[in-house]
C-alpha cells in the first residue's frame, strides 16, 4: 500500500476547528454531558460503570456493546458485529480486506475522503458515480450499472450523504442491493447519519439487513452526538469479511476502550431517546438556516437536504466560495467548508459550495457573525 495523500477536510480542521469562535460546519449532532449520558442508564449498567476496571477488551468488542448493536439491525446477531475505534477505523480496515490489486470500485461522488482515496489506492481501478445537483444529489441506478465491470467487487455509498445530506430514494437504495446480489459485489454502505431524516419515510434500511454481502457502518459519533466515546461499528452477515478485518485491527487498536464501550451501550439502550432529541434540534436549526439564507438571496442557494446535519449551499458572489470562506473564518471567526476540501480524483465537484452544518445548539451566534460579517462587507464594497 502508498502512501496516503493528506486527508484535505482534517488538515483543514486541525488548523481551524478548535480556534474559529464559530463552528459553523460541524458534523455531527449536539453531544452531551456525562452526568447526562448516565442519567439514562438502567440500575445493571450503572453497576457495571461502577465497577468497571481499565483493562482490556476483547477485540471484536464487548459482548454487551455488541448485543446492544445487534438489535438496532433486523436479523443480525452479536456475531456479526465488529467493533472499532471510531468509523475511520472501521472504514479502513474493511477497504483493506475487501478489495485487492486485481479488483475494481464504484464509489459516490461526492464523498468523505477516505471512502474515494482507500479504494484508490488500493485496487486496480476505481469508477466514481455523481450525485448531481440538478437532480437534488440522487444516485442513477443506471450510472452504477454503467459503471460495472467484469471485476467490480465494491460499491460503496453514504446516505445521508456527507456533505450534501440526500438521501437516495427505497425503491433506487433496494435496486443496488439487489445488483449486488446478483453479482456477488460488496455493498458498503456508510450509515452514520441514518436516524436523523426529517421525513421517516426516507430512511433506507440497513445494507447488513438486506443480504449477506451488506456492509454496514455506523458510529456514535454523528446522529448520536458522541464522538468522544470514539466507538464505531461494522455490521456483516459475512462473518469470513469480519474475521480478516479483526485481523487488520490487531494492527491498529487492539481493542476499543473500556469506558466507552460501557458509555456506548447506555446510549444505545436508549438510542430513540437520544435521536429524537437530535432529529428536532436539526429541524429547528435547518428553519434558521433556511431563513438566513433567505436574507441574501444574491449571495445563497439553499435546499434543505433530506438527513443528517449537514448540507451543500452554493455561493453566488463574485469573489468566489474558497475566498468567502477564508474571509469568513479569518475575519469573523465563521468556519464553513469550501467544495476544495471535497475535490474527487475521479469526478469533478461543485466548485461554488460549501458544507454547512446544523447538529449543535446556539446556531443563533454563528449566523449572527455570518451576517454582520456580510453587512460590514457589503457597506466597504459600497463606501
Amino acid at each position: 500500500m502508498t502512501t496516503l495523500p493528506a486527508f484535505r477536510l482534517e488538515s483543514h480542521f486541525s488548523r481551524w476547528e478548535f480556534t474559529a469562535r464559530h463552528h459553523m460546519t460541524a458534523s455531527d449532532s449536539e453531544t452531551m454531558s456525562m452526568a447526562e449520558l448516565l442519567s439514562f442508564a438502567d440500575d445493571a449498567d450503572r453497576e457495571a460503570w461502577e465497577r468497571l476496571t481499565l483493562g482490556y477488551t476483547e477485540t471484536y468488542g464487548a459482548p454487551a456493546l455488541r448485543e446492544a448493536i445487534a438489535v438496532t439491525y433486523a436479523g443480525l446477531e452479536a456475531a456479526d458485529i465488529l467493533c472499532f475505534a471510531g468509523a475511520e477505523e472501521g472504514l479502513y480496515c474493511a477497504m483493506l480486506a475487501l478489495l485487492g490489486r486485481e479488483d475494481h470500485a464504484i464509489v459516490t461522488v461526492p464523498n468523505y475522503q477516505s471512502m474515494e482515496t482507500l479504494p484508490v489506492t488500493i485496487a486496480a481501478s476505481v469508477t466514481g458515480v455523481p450525485l448531481r445537483p440538478e437532480n437534488r444529489w440522487q444516485l442513477d441506478i443506471a450510472d452504477v450499472r454503467a459503471a460495472l465491470k467484469p471485476n467490480t467487487k465494491l460499491i460503496a455509498v453514504n446516505f445521508p450523504n456527507n456533505p450534501t445530506g440526500a438521501i437516495a430514494d427505497q425503491a433506487t437504495f433496494r435496486a443496488l442491493a439487489e445488483l449486488c446480489a446478483e453479482r456477488g459485489i460488496h455493498l458498503f454502505s456508510d450509515e452514520v447519519y441514518r436516524g436523523l431524516e426529517r421525513d421517516e419515510g426516507k430512511r433506507l434500511p440497513q445494507a447488513a439487513a438486506l443480504f449477506d454481502r451488506g456492509v454496514s457502518l455506523n458510529v456514535m459519533s454523528k446522529a448520536y452526538g458522541l464522538p468522544g466515546l470514539r466507538i464505531g461499528w461494522i455490521a456483516c452477515r459475512d462473518r469470513g469479511l469480519l474475521k480478516r478485518m479483526e485481523g487488520l485491527k490487531h494492527y491498529l487498536s487492539i481493542c476499543n476502550s473500556r469506558p466507552s464501550e460501557v458509555l456506548a451501550t447506555i446510549a444505545l439502550k436508549s438510542r430513540e431517546r437520544i435521536l429524537e432529541r437530535n432529529r428536532s434540534l436539526c429541524t429547528a436549526n435547518l428553519e434558521k438556516l433556511g431563513a438566513f439564507f433567505a436574507e441574501f438571496p444574491e449571495l445563497y442557494e439553499w435546499h434543505a437536504p433530506d438527513g443528517g446535519c449537514v448540507g451543500f449551499a452554493r455561493y453566488l458572489g463574485a469573489d468566489g466560495v474558497e475566498e468567502h470562506c477564508r474571509r469568513l473564518v479569518e475575519k469573523s471567526g465563521v468556519l464553513l467548508l469550501p467544495s476544495s476540501l471535497f475535490v474527487s480524483e475521479l469526478l469533478p465537484v461543485a466548485e461554488d459550495r460549501f458544507r454547512v452544518g446544523f447538529g449543535r445548539k446556539n446556531i443563533e451566534a454563528g449566523l449572527e457573525a455570518w451576517r454582520n460579517h456580510l453587512r460590514q462587507s457589503v457597506g466597504r464594497h459600497s463606501a
